[in-house]
């Protein structure tokens, strides 16, 4: 699965000027996708698999401006082809992050679906970023984590957010009142029982100091 870009089905070019240019599926991996979808084992509900830069002091439209759709599946099996013709997060450069989002919902803290939410952030050791990801895709495809959720709750996204030191992973849910009542990390160490976060924690949308509110619609800083 550690494939160089130039092995990859999917572009990924880093320009300054404009952040992260929309991540584009090759031909023949958008017929596999297609193809997958149409025959595949549904998923409870879609997700979407997003890319997006964030870089220190922009403001929240310029990050939103590098907000890129990457697909949206259905199946189980159109999961597995979008995951196998997209970089593995080791060989994003740091800034970069992929999210896996409940149906189309973006990655984006102000936006009226996600604005009550919060997420559960995990800092890890870079030698163990591909197989929390991973982890975690398959916990939220599978809806694992339904059972470690209050009453009234979801799993609402799951990202992971490639940094110089440590990388950060993170589930993003619904509501952020009523996150005491979940286990949520308790059940991800069980996933992953070898992997030792140097930090884990969760934190309400609305206590970052860069949140700007669901009239702006402004995008995430991670």
């Amino acid at each position: 699965m550690a494939e160089s870009y130039a092995e990859s089905e999917i572009e990924v070019k880093d320009e300054e000027s404009s952040g992260c240019e929309s991540p584009k599926l090759g031909r023949k991996a958008m017929d596999e996708i297609s193809d997958q979808e149409l025959t595949g084992v549904p998923l409870q509900s879609a997700w979407t698999f997003w890319l997006d830069k964030a870089v220190r002091g922009t403001s929240a439209a310029e990050y939103e401006a590098t907000l890129k759709k990457i697909y949206t599946v259905n199946t189980v099996q159109g999961f597995w082809s979008v995951y196998n013709n997209i970089p593995d997060p080791c060989l994003l450069n740091a800034r970069y992050s992929y999210h896996l989002m409940r149906d189309e919902r973006r990655p984006v803290w102000e936006d009226e679906e996600n604005s009550q939410g919060g997420n559960w952030r995990l800092k890890c050791n870079k030698a163990d970023t591909s197989q929390v990801w991973k982890e975690l895709l398959l916990a939220a495809i599978g809806e694992q984590l339904s059972d470690n959720m209050a009453k009234g709750d979801q799993v609402t996204g799951v990202s992971v957010c490639v940094r110089d030191r440590d990388d950060i992973l993170q589930v993003w849910n619904d509501r952020a009142d009523l996150e005491k009542g979940s286990t949520v990390l308790p059940k991800i160490q069980s996933l992953v029982p070898t992997v030792k976060f140097s930090a884990a924690f969760y934190k309400p949308f609305v206590m970052h100091d860069a949140f700007e509110g669901t009239k702006k619609k402004a995008g995430s800083r991670h």
